[in-house]
């Protein structure tokens, strides 16, 4: 007897599975997205950014995945129903796809578009599955046994061959051809991660493994950092110094010249950049893991102090070292207008033998203007400070005068001149003007170690009895009264130049010379 129907096996499956959840623009030209949901269940969410926009939609579809049972083996290809690139020709009319074109186990997969915008979790099979490049296996369905014909009528008959997974449309043979239909080629598991620094990519071979993260990790690193708004020279030194210790492990495992060249380089921007952050930060080397506060951090305000020494020594109007000295507080005092105020203890402080006949030459001579007598200014006190005029600082019809530092630095260098000058040990000692005078000039002439003149070798000393206004054979015993002070240590006046040290306590004063 003859089988008068069939039901292929399309007909007997049921459609699989499909739900989406999406990323939406909440609103016209705002940073809020809107995370939406296929199931009829799930009520839309708002959030402030697209970054916890796509966190919130991949667990709510992960909820989803744990909750539902899983692939079921009689489904068919839910991306089939939709009619999908793989089971529509692309290049004519919508005519289903040769039959068999579905094939292997039923899977739950997840695929996702390259923008983050969406995801969808769908039944379909395996080979369905790996035409998705973005396709993630969740579940994979237990193999189904045979499927027997159904509406045969009469006399029993030869019981059917068993049939697999056919998810093709209905053929016109009244019993489908058994055909072995082949398993999805497993996708290989490779760690291939790559990276690139220094317009260098980073092999996905390399071994040691560590070696390559690091690199690719520093390559990373390296680009954040050249995002930040403000720069943090102390990060920069520590991301050079990784560089150079990778580069030389790079180097020798390859052999490449070329890296270890690199790698030097990378140490000395290591160390170039973390001297620059100790420079900012008035903390420089003094030693071996040694660094020093200063009371001016910086190149540039020791800069400006030097300026100010020199603009003093060129423009003092009247000979000697309490002319001097006294020259070098006022010009500090009014060094950006002219003008300033002052008080009778910043002059009575001074180591000056006869400061009110001192002031009062300094106002005959024109270089400097005060209201009252100089008496007054000496007796004057904080609360009714005595204002001062400068005439050669003020600043011209253009608005430039003399110096080019900021109102916030002029105060700084007025107390860091105060602070050597009136050092404690200096005035116990009782030393003249000419003293101070030569503290100052050792101050912003030393290297970062405290060492004397550039490089550490030594000062010249027609240069220091000109700033201190004395005679050559006057500045050795300067030199022993700055050592009894505890302020300089090793000195040697040899050869026309003074060697030495500043002593460590006065480190922080010093300016080091570039």
């Amino acid at each position: 007897m003859t089988v008068e129907g069939t039901v292929s096996g399309l007909e007997e499956r049921v459609v699989g599975r499909a739900w989406m959840v999406r990323l939406d623009p909440a609103d016209r030209g705002g940073a809020a997205v809107r995370v939406s949901c296929g199931r009829p269940a799930c009520a839309p969410q708002v959030l402030p950014s697209a970054a916890v926009g796509r966190t919130a939609a991949v667990a709510h579809l992960a909820t989803h995945l744990r909750a539902a049972s899983g692939p079921r083996p009689e489904a068919s290809c839910a991306c089939r129903a939709e009619e999908c690139h793989t089971h529509v020709r692309a290049d004519g009319p919508r005519d289903r796809a040769p039959a068999l074109r579905c094939g292997g186990p039923v899977v739950l997969a997840v695929i996702n578009d390259r923008q983050g915008r969406w995801w969808q979790a769908l039944e379909c099979c395996a080979r369905c599955a790996a035409a998705h490049p973005s396709a993630k296996i969740v579940a994979t369905a237990p193999a189904a046994g045979p499927v027997p014909a159904a509406g045969a009528r009469g006399a029993a008959g030869p019981p059917p061959a068993p049939v697999g997974p056919h998810f093709s449309h209905a053929t016109s043979s009244p019993a489908p051809v058994p055909r072995a239909v082949p398993a999805p080629r497993p996708k290989p598991r490779r760690n291939r991660r790559t990276g690139k620094i220094a317009q260098r990519f980073v092999p996905y071979d390399l071994h040691p493994v560590a070696l390559r993260d690091e690199l690719i990790e520093l390559g990373d690193l390296f680009r954040a950092y050249q995002q930040r708004p403000e720069p943090d020279l102390e990060q920069l030194a520590e991301l050079h110094a990784r560089k150079a210790k990778a580069f030389h492990t790079w180097a020798e495992v390859t052999g490449e010249t070329e890296l270890r060249l690199d790698a030097q380089r990378a140490e000395q921007a290591a160390a170039a950049a973390l001297l620059q952050h100790q420079q900012r930060t008035g903390q420089s080397p003094v030693g071996e893991g040694e660094v020093t506060n200063r009371l001016l951090p910086g190149l540039t305000q020791w800069e400006h102090a030097r300026t100010v020494l020199a603009h003093v020594a060129e423009h003092t109007p009247l000979p000697g070292p309490e002319a001097r000295l006294l020259a070098v507080m006022l010009t500090l005092r009014s060094a950006l207008t002219g003008t300033g105020n002052l008080v009778g203890q910043d002059v009575n402080g001074l180591p000056l033998t006869e400061p009110e006949e001192l002031i009062g030459r300094l106002v005959d001579s024109g270089w400097l203007s005060i209201p009252g007598t100089a008496d007054d200014l000496l007796s004057s006190r904080p609360e009714s400070p005595t204002p001062i005029t400068i005439p050669s600082l003020t600043p011209d019809d253009d608005g430039q005068g003399p110096f080019d530092f900021g109102r916030k630095t002029r105060p700084k260098l007025s107390g860091w001149a105060q602070r050597v000058v009136g050092d404690k040990k200096l005035r116990k000692k009782k030393t003249g003007a000419a003293t101070r005078l030569l503290a100052l000039a050792l101050a912003v002439r030393t290297t970062t170690d405290g060492r004397l003149g550039p490089e550490g070798e030594g000062i010249d000393l027609a240069v220091l009895t000109s700033w201190c206004a004395v005679e050559p054979d006057e500045l050795e015993p300067l030199v022993e009264q700055l050592t009894a002070a505890d302020w300089l240590e090793e000195a040697t006046v040899t050869d026309g130049r003074l060697t030495g040290r500043l002593a460590e306590r006065v480190l922080q004063v010093s300016c080091p010379l570039p």
